[in-house]
């Protein structure tokens, strides 16, 4: 006897021929709507939908279709339901797996888009009652215009405070919020991959990272405003590209083209590597990546290019900006909270302006709290052209005729009236004169010698505090 499912298929099959047997016997005659052709398409067709049937039925398969469920690829129809039902199904069935304790492993579960756009009208939630080891792919959403302006398109987010997800990735997915809202929220996730998105139109965050743990952003492109820069638009760009709420997290080779704020990090030990930002220049207000977590940074922008548009850092702990590129007199802001600067270190990058006396680094102490907590800030061995060179370490001759020899650190040095080390040498011609040092206030070192002499002063200075031993 025929197991249930292959009975119904030789069933569907047998239906299938007879129809297109009486078709097409009735419409034969010259004139008629129907022709061979068509009918063939239509048991094609028909075909489909039986395997589909005997698919869902019998499979067993773990790659949930959302076509199958009655979304439509076309972006028409409102797909939220068929979606959201694609979503549950994938997190029903978890395995004994090997994910943190909490968590249900659901054994590479996938929900697939299909290759098609799908118009949402709500959020698309993950159970509360969590999952990992799971991934949704391959296609396109878009908000509807009902969408509420508040919310994300995707939300990995339970109510629980407690970890429920990890091991989720996006993945392959072009996200358009409609100007309702946000992207994608990963909310309290842990190792959580967002890879190859392109996400625009948003009005808040095209990503937002909210607590949780190790969530990877990678080959992605983000941008409020579709274009390629020179838009028209350009001052009125809002929003933040990424918005980091939370701790060790990483964003790999990602495009942010336009918004206010392209990486806003409000958390410790995050990474950001390979990140374009030319998101919305400083001439209009925006910031390439803005680090606000005063106090204790603990932040790493590493090879990225700053496109007319820079940092900006408040009360930095522990910071570190090497191998970047900023381009069009993009600079770098440490902002004063409390007056905290402390373990940061601005080598090995790349400067270039417009000769317009731009500075590389600025010190922003507006709010009257002047910078007084300073250790260990490194800005050195940086290559700049068309912008002013500053820097915490300098060297610097001056020959003169007489009891006196001064060399002004003044436009070079950072801090404004700092030099917390100083190596001098008097090379004198003929004598061997009694000399001191007698001034390094204002970031000018003045030496004195007992007689008049021609001599010529060889200092080194450094704004760093240095450790006495």
């Amino acid at each position: 006897m025929l197991p249930p499912n292959a009975m119904l298929v030789k069933l569907l099959m047998g239906f299938m021929y007879l129809n297109v047997m009486v078709n097409h016997g009735e419409s034969s005659y010259a004139g008629a709507a129907g022709t061979y052709h068509d009918q063939m398409k239509r048991m094609t067709l028909m075909m489909k939908a039986s395997h589909t049937i005997q698919n869902k039925v019998s499979s067993g398969s773990r790659v949930h279709h959302v076509t199958e469920y009655g979304a439509d690829p076309t972006g028409r129809l409102d797909s939220t339901g068929a979606l959201q039902e694609a979503i549950s199904d994938a997190f029903a069935s978890p395995l004994d797996g090997h994910l943190i304790t909490g968590v249900a492993d659901l054994g590479g579960t996938e929900v697939h888009l299909d290759g098609g756009t799908y118009k949402i009208s709500r959020p698309l939630r993950f159970p509360d009652t969590g999952g990992g080891n799971f991934m949704i792919h391959g296609g396109s959403l878009h908000a509807s215009d009902d969408f509420p302006t508040d919310r994300h398109l995707i939300e990995l987010w339970s109510s629980s405070n407690s970890f429920v997800y990890e091991d989720i990735t996006f993945k392959d997915l072009m996200i358009n919020s409609n100007f309702r809202g946000g992207g994608i929220a990963v909310i309290n996730s842990l190792r959580s991959t967002i890879d190859n998105c392109y996400i625009s139109h948003f009005t808040t965050s095209g990503i937002l990272i909210q607590g949780g743990h190790e969530t990877y952003v990678r080959n992605s492109f983000i941008g409020q405003h579709i274009n390629i820069g020179g838009d028209h638009r350009e001052r009125n760009f809002s929003g933040i590209g990424i918005n980091i709420q939370g701790n060790d997290n990483a964003i790999t080779d990602v495009v942010i083209f336009s918004a206010s704020i392209g990486v806003m990090v409000q958390g410790q030990a995050n990474v950001l590597t390979g990140v374009h930002c030319y998101n919305k220049a400083t001439t209009w207000g925006g910031t390439g990546i803005y680090v606000r977590a005063p106090g204790l940074t603990q932040t790493r922008i590493l090879n990225s290019y700053f496109d007319f548009t820079g940092i900006v850092a408040e009360d930095p702990v522990q910071l570190h900006i090497a191998g970047s590129f900023f381009l069009g007199n993009a600079f770098i802001l440490i902002k004063s909270l409390k007056g905290v600067a402390c373990g940061i270190s601005i080598v090995d990058n790349m400067f270039s302006g417009d000769y317009t006396g731009v500075p590389i680094v600025q010190l922003d102490q507006s709010n009257g709290q002047y910078f007084t907590t300073i250790d260990q800030v490194m800005v050195d061995r940086n290559v700049v052209q068309g912008m002013v060179l500053k820097s915490t370490v300098a060297k610097g001759s001056v020959w003169s005729n007489g009891t006196r020899w001064t060399v002004d650190f003044s436009k070079l040095l950072l801090f404004p009236d700092l030099i917390q080390n100083v190596q001098y040498t008097l090379h004198a011609s003929k004598s061997f004169p009694k000399h001191v040092l007698r001034d390094v206030s204002s970031n000018r070192v003045m030496v004195e010698s007992d007689v008049p002499v021609s001599a010529t002063l060889h200092v080194s200075v450094d704004q760093s505090m240095m450790g006495y031993v």
